[in-house]
């Protein structure tokens, strides 16, 4: 196997400090059969500060010359220049704004330097192999005030990442950012994956570099001096060339290729640029990095998740996939799942993955109970409880985590049963609204009240009307349904009607003018074993009254009474034995009749 590494570069040489710059960091990767090539051109007529005319032009020309099978996969169009920037532009008379900025100042005179970058591929699909014209980067106004110093620049380049099914499988980093060199700099390059550096290569698009200045400029990889002369010499790396079209009137800007298979190890995952210059400065925006790599990217991911009520058994949907990897992932690659970091079940794949490709997979776990109801589902593929066995381009992608709260019937409080007086037998009229409030312990669960269990399971037919509820026997059932988003819970209460207690009239008038002639006690024959017993103020039993009697009307049924009849007018007193178990002690009062 060989491994490509190709670095673009964007950089700025001016020759004097800069108080600001942007970091190089990963911006994009791509595995699988890719490679990558440079076009573009400088705006600048001569090299600056060599004496000749300070003039630029606004626009230039380069070609695309993609060969047969090549599809272009994304290309990246960066333009820079003096001044602190034009962001907007046109590639072959289409408007393109820039995505990202970066800029530089120089501290010696306040001057600013600027670069662009924008994603120009579905510009670059569409129109294929052919000329690109770059245009209206205006900086004509701008560079008067940079001649003086030679630095004085402005250029465009395009990279373009294309596949062909011909070619090894690669892995290419894109990386950018804005980092300069007033005397020396080093940028270490992340997340590489280095099996084979067999024609590894590096690649960099440099700005304003000049031929004139050869002060131990100097580009090295993990500390190695690499050069490719002529047309990059050893200490004037930034010289106005294009390796990919020899040419040596690159006016201020370099696209340039090395060959550093020798410079970088098997089993690197990372490598270090440095850069140096006496007098040159040195601006790194953009690094591409080249690698044959035939590995698998297994990642994972849960699709769907399975539970019921009440239970810690977790049906979970899935799937294991290779995208992002220039090879296949093999059967039996395991995954891990994790509950709160316990592993509690693994799995393996059952067939091999092809690239690009997923396979889905279902698992059932059983959580076990001193994880709580809340936590964090993960799961790891190429993990054997905590051990992994397949070499990945990428080993920092394996997890999934998903927060998952278990699903448990809510909780409620006891309700208490209701009771109501009725005159009317076991009917009875209830307000029970408050209930809806009072069962509830979580304020966001919604309660229904039914009149049987299967309606309150099914949630059916509820009980609307429940400040007013009309209960036809007693006692009366009442099923409370507590549901949440997911389970709900069956409680219940009785609504019990009972007689209303006995209202006593002491006063009556039994004249016979149909008004209060009787001894009146409201409720009482909701009370059918009730006895009433009316003594006279000696003591002595004048009427006996039951369910079967009338009220007593003033005259004696008691024989032996001297009166028997019509009782005289005066202050009598009742011993009501109601003999119900709600009131076991007898109710003894007076009555005052009057005639």
């Amino acid at each position: 196997m060989s491994k490509k590494l190709l670095f673009s570069i964007g950089i700025l040489i001016l020759g004097i400090n800069t108080i600001y710059s942007q970091n190089i960091s990963l911006y994009n990767q791509f595995n699988g059969r890719y490679d990558f090539t440079f076009i573009g051109n400088t705006l600048n007529t001569d090299e600056n500060g060599t004496g000749a005319p300070c003039t630029i032009t606004t626009g230039s020309s380069d070609t695309v010359n993609l060969n047969i099978g090549d599809t272009v996969e994304a290309a990246y169009l960066y333009w820079a220049g003096s001044g602190t920037g034009d962001f907007d532009v046109k590639l072959n008379s289409t408007n393109i704004t820039a995505s990202r900025q970066f800029s530089v100042i120089q501290t010696s005179s306040g001057r600013p330097f600027f670069s662009a970058f924008a994603d120009v591929t579905s510009l670059i699909q569409a129109t294929g192999n052919g000329n690109y014209t770059f245009s209206e980067l205006d900086l004509t106004a701008v560079i008067p005030d940079y001649c003086t110093n030679g630095t004085n620049f402005g250029g465009w380049a395009i990279i373009i990442i294309y596949k062909n099914n011909s070619l090894p499988l690669n892995q290419l980093n894109v990386y950018d950012g804005l980092q300069f060199v007033p005397d020396v700099i080093n940028i270490t390059l992340n997340s590489l994956n280095v099996i084979d550096n067999q024609d590894a290569k590096i690649g960099f698009l440099a700005w304003e570099g000049d031929r004139s200045i050869a002060e131990n400029e100097s580009l090295r990889i993990n500390g190695n001096l690499i050069s490719n002369p002529p047309l990059n010499p050893s200490d004037n790396a930034f010289n106005g060339t294009n390796s990919i079209t020899g040419s040596t009137t690159l006016y201020n800007m370099d696209l340039d290729v090395y060959n550093i298979q020798n410079n970088i190890n098997i089993g690197d995952v990372s490598a270090t640029i440095q850069l140096t210059s006496d007098r040159d400065f040195v601006m790194i925006n953009s690094i591409i990095t080249k690698l044959n790599s035939q590995l698998p990217d297994a990642t994972v991911k849960i699709d769907a998740i399975a539970q019921s009520c009440n239970t810690r058994t977790l049906t979970i949907d899935y799937t294991v996939s290779n995208i992002n990897s220039t090879n296949f992932l093999p059967t039996g690659t395991f995954i891990t799942v994790y509950a709160d970091n316990q592993a509690i079940g693994t799995a393996q794949t059952t067939v091999d993955i092809p690239i690009g490709e997923s396979r889905n997979y279902q698992i059932t776990v059983v959580i076990p109970s001193i994880i709580p109801t809340t936590f964090n589902l993960k799961f790891v593929v190429d993990d054997n409880n905590g051990v992994a066995s397949v070499t990945e381009t990428n080993e920092n992608n394996n997890n999934y985590i998903q927060n998952v709260t278990l699903w448990l019937s809510p909780e409620f409080n006891t309700l208490q049963n209701l009771t109501v007086c009725s005159e009317y037998g076991e009917k009875g009229v209830f307000n029970f609204s408050a209930y809806e409030q009072l069962v509830k312990k979580n304020a966001s669960d919604i309660v229904g009240f039914f009149e049987t269990n299967t309606d309150a399971i099914t949630n059916i037919n509820q009980i609307l009307n429940t400040s007013n509820y009309a209960a036809q026997t007693s006692p009366k059932t009442i099923f409370v349904r507590v549901a949440n988003d997911h389970c709900f819970s069956i409680t219940q209460f009785d609504l019990i009607t009972e007689s209303c207690p006995p209202i006593i009239y002491n006063h009556f008038t039994p004249n016979g003018d149909g008004a209060n002639d009787s001894f009146f006690i409201q409720n009482l024959r909701n009370f059918p074993n009730f006895s009433l017993l009316i003594y006279n103020r000696w003591g002595k039993l004048v009427w006996e009254g039951d369910i079967n009697s009338p009220d007593w009307d003033g005259k004696s049924n008691k024989p032996g009474i001297i009166s028997k009849g019509d009782l005289p007018e005066g202050t009598y007193y009742y011993v009501l034995n109601l003999n119900d178990p709600k009131y076991s002690e007898p109710i003894v009062g007076w009555v005052f009749l009057n005639r």
